[in-house]
């Protein structure tokens, strides 16, 4: 048995203290456990003048699939050597790896480590590219991983609910696929748009319906979601809502969450999704709108998908919409693509510039609402990597939540006319290290489901961040002193120390297995792939993920 203790560091456990509080943390085989201060342990670090937090829980951030190497092979500018942002490794631990706004999963890993985050989640996982994915996330150091599985633009699905078959034969399609794919939850990307993209439709509102299929986005959202609830998924839907990145669609945004009549749901990079038309720019902020309606709905979790300033690619399974973009794209280059018609896919490189009205004000809205959504525990931390900004501009986006001097200064560098246009100057908030612990940590481990993570309670898995407490809180939050992945030390000062494989979190949801011959026969007219070969089992998984841990997340009981 190994043991370790943090000597007096300021411990901010949101879910298990309420208030910072200086003390001990003790490690003992990879779990905290309790440990009096004179009992004796194998090593004692001392953590005073630092905070202790549990380890960072990205939980929307494209790290696999076909479409992030996609990203990769559509800039190879940013992945030559002369382009390297990030020097070539010296560290024996470290192998080489591309960089730039899609770093290679190796940088990938070392990255994240750095910062002092150990799981990272995949949020657009193609049921037809699952190995594909999770062979991708295991190729990611460190990290444990996870993803989402993409329902509700596959041409079966839509067929089904067209159809008007019975609700429980479409919750034992979703289950299937879930338990198929080894995901953690379902996502839904515009809702029955990428495939009415496919049938020359150019947009597709809340309650359009499909011009093939003759279903709504409101149908897809709801059905969606009321399954996952009856199967005890922990994760509620995960919602990338209908019109993202149209003047005019909070509407949509607005119109989706009451489709959802009080149903459990997470929506995702609402950035994108929180624009009014007013002004005479007809491009304008509706972050408090979409504030209001998440204060007022506590059913509703979002991510912030915040855009930082710079080179990025945006990529998507959102085609009809990464189409649309494409005419903006900067480099002039983009790519679509598509899967057994499982969903889409659009690859749109893109700089945000500060002196851009329109980023500009992207970049204002995403702050707004940081800052007007009152409950903490239902926002998360994202760029949604790439596509606002690489996740290597964390600790920079820290900064402009918790310093609102400094948040204000680069509100004067911007364009002139967003701050006329915008509330953020007038926002006096400024979050506190509990509640950055509690994006970054506490809240998405509690919408993941999982238990032990997120937290540093007696019993939790070792995932620990030591960060020098610093007044500049982009230095602090760059460069944590010491970060410990289930006990081991993998980072010091900015130094990978340890390289072990990630484990995978997944649910396995029941369902009739009766689903499976109607399923056989449907791919066996339409897919590619035998019906027998399409499931991966927990030992391909294992082999999938380097040798990883698998962490199925308990469900809760279902409710119907």
């Amino acid at each position: 048995m190994s043991s370790l203790r943090l000597r007096g560091g300021l411990v901010i456990d949101p879910a298990n203290d309420s208030a910072p509080t200086l003390r001990d943390v003790v490690v003992r085989d990879g779990r905290i456990a309790a440990l009096a201060s004179h009992e004796a342990v194998d090593d004692e670090v001392d953590a005073s003048g630092c905070v202790v937090m549990a380890g960072g829980i990205d939980m929307h951030t494209h790290i696999g699939g076909g479409k992030v190497n996609l990203s990769r092979l559509l800039l190879p500018e940013m992945q030559r050597r002369g382009a390297e942002p990030f020097a070539l490794p010296t560290n024996p631990l470290e192998l080489a790896s591309c960089g730039g706004c899609t770093p290679g999963t190796l940088a990938t890993g070392y990255r994240y480590v750095e910062m002092g985050y150990t799981a990272a989640f995949e949020p657009a996982m193609m049921a037809s590219n699952a190995r594909h994915t999770h062979m991708e996330m295991g190729d990611t150091p460190i990290l444990d991983h996870g993803a989402y599985v993409m329902l509700g633009n596959d041409e079966l699905f839509l067929q089904m609910l067209a159809e008007g078959q019975d609700f429980e034969r479409l919750r034992d399609y979703m289950a299937w696929t879930i338990h198929a794919t080894k995901a953690l939850g379902v996502k839904v990307v515009n809702p029955a748009g990428i495939s009415a993209f496919k049938f020359n439709q150019r947009k597709l509102d809340v309650d359009e319906q499909h011009v093939h299929w003759q279903v709504t986005p409101r149908q897809v959202v709801h059905t969606l979601a009321r399954a996952l609830r009856e199967l005890g998924v922990p994760h509620p839907l995960h919602i990338h809502g209908s019109n993202l990145g149209v003047a005019g669609n909070i509407q949509s945004t607005l119109d989706t969450i009451a489709a959802l009549e009080g149903l459990p749901a997470h929506l995702t990079h609402v950035q994108f999704h929180a624009y009014g038309t007013e002004g005479a720019k007809k491009f304008s902020s509706a972050a408090l709108l979409l504030a209001e309606a998440v204060n007022a709905n506590p059913n509703i979790s979002i991510d912030v998908g915040q855009i930082m300033f710079g080179q990025t690619v945006t990529s998507s399974g959102d085609t009809m919409r990464q189409h649309a973009q494409s005419g903006l794209a900067s480099p002039r280059k983009w790519i679509g693509a598509d899967i057994e018609c499982d969903a889409g896919c659009g690859v749109v490189p893109f700089r945000y510039r500060e002196q851009s009205y329109v980023n500009a004000l992207q970049w204002a809205i995403g702050l707004e609402i940081f800052l007007l959504v009152k409950d903490p525990w239902r926002v998360a931390l994202t760029t949604d990597h790439p596509n606002g900004g690489p996740f290597t501009s964390y600790p920079h986006l820290i900064r402009l939540l918790m310093d609102r001097s400094f948040r204000n200064e680069q509100l004067a560098r911007i364009h002139p006319d967003v701050a006329a246009n915008s509330a953020l100057g007038t926002i006096t908030r400024e979050l506190s290290l509990h509640e950055i612990a509690i994006m970054t940590r506490a809240g998405p481990a509690r919408l993941l489901g999982l238990r032990d993570r997120g937290q540093l309670g007696v019993g939790a898995a070792a995932d620990i961040a030591v960060y020098r407490d610093h007044p500049d809180r982009e230095a602090m939050f760059s460069t944590p002193e010491r970060v410990y992945k289930d006990g081991t030390l993998v980072a010091h000062a900015g130094r990978i120390t340890a390289v072990p494989a990630g484990g995978t979190h997944f649910v396995e949801p029941e369902y009739d297995r009766g689903i499976e011959r109607y399923l056989r026969q449907h791919m066996a007219a339409h897919g590619s792939v035998n019906f027998d070969a399409v499931a991966i089992d927990r030992d391909e998984l294992c082999t999938c993920c380097n040798g990883g841990r698998l962490l199925p997340a308990a469900l809760f009981e279902s409710i119907t």
